[in-house]
């Protein structure tokens, strides 16, 4: 369901969700690593895993974490299509809400020894149950963003935006008009995102240090504050029949 026209994606209004958003999930990608070595926030570290386990229970284990970030996604359709579907309005602020509680539950069990020592652990039961959780969340967070925004906006992984702004640098170059406007638009974006991302994760050092797992409430206040920016007063696109008349 697109909610964001592409020139309204740099608008002031939602070019800070955006970041905020970036930012969130570098934070949780970091704080996963220092928790027990392993990058949570894309699937391309976890299918490495996945293909290089030495045993049929890593194997198990790691494709656990997999199929939680696919759950996470397909979740994402549910909650913003179902109400839809029914001539309801979906309630848009409904996905990323699940991810801000699911990282305080995160936060608060860790607090309490669900999931052992911080950091002090790797590829234990109590790592996995970690990482399938928060691999949910991620998967939650960037399949809702990528089908309210026609995928131009990829919150959780880096790979693809880098991309995007080496093309839109290189677009600058011969580029005029509009066509040049657009570009500086993607550059502007892409390059946001990607320094939202190095300073999430950055943030997270200082902050394990001092709060181990309650570090995972900095993404939490980060989701919900791009949540409420860009999601919980949106407008909703007119349905095909009414636009036709």
């Amino acid at each position: 369901m697109k909610l964001f026209e592409t020139d309204n994606l740099t608008s002031s209004r939602h070019f800070p969700s955006w970041l905020l958003l970036t930012f969130g999930a570098g934070s949780v990608n970091a704080a996963s690593f220092f928790a027990c070595r392993r990058f949570v926030s894309h699937v391309t570290g976890t299918a490495t895993h996945l293909g290089g386990a030495s045993s049929a229970r890593l194997m198990l284990d790691y494709g656990l974490v997999l199929l939680s970030f696919l759950a996470g996604a397909a979740f994402s359709v549910v909650l913003l299509e179902a109400r839809r579907r029914r001539g309801q309005r979906p309630i848009t602020w409904a996905p990323l809400a699940v991810v801000s509680a699911l990282l305080v539950v995160v936060s608060a069990a860790g607090h309490v020894g669900a999931f052992g020592p911080f950091g002090e652990t790797v590829e234990t039961a109590n790592d996995f149950v970690l990482l399938a959780a928060l691999s949910f969340a991620m998967g939650l967070q960037n399949a809702a963003v990528a089908t309210t925004t026609a995928n131009a906006v990829r919150s959780t992984h880096m790979t693809g935006p880098a991309t995007d702004l080496a093309l839109a640098c290189a677009s600058l170059l011969y580029a005029r008009g509009e066509e040049r406007a657009r570009a500086v638009d993607a550059a502007v974006l892409r390059g946001g995102k990607l320094v939202a991302f190095v300073l999430g994760a950055a943030m997270m050092v200082p902050a394990v240090r001092s709060l181990e797992y309650l570090a995972f409430l900095v993404p939490a206040v980060a989701i919900t504050i791009a949540n409420l920016r860009s999601y919980v007063k949106v407008e909703l696109p007119a349905p095909a029949a009414a636009a036709a008349r």
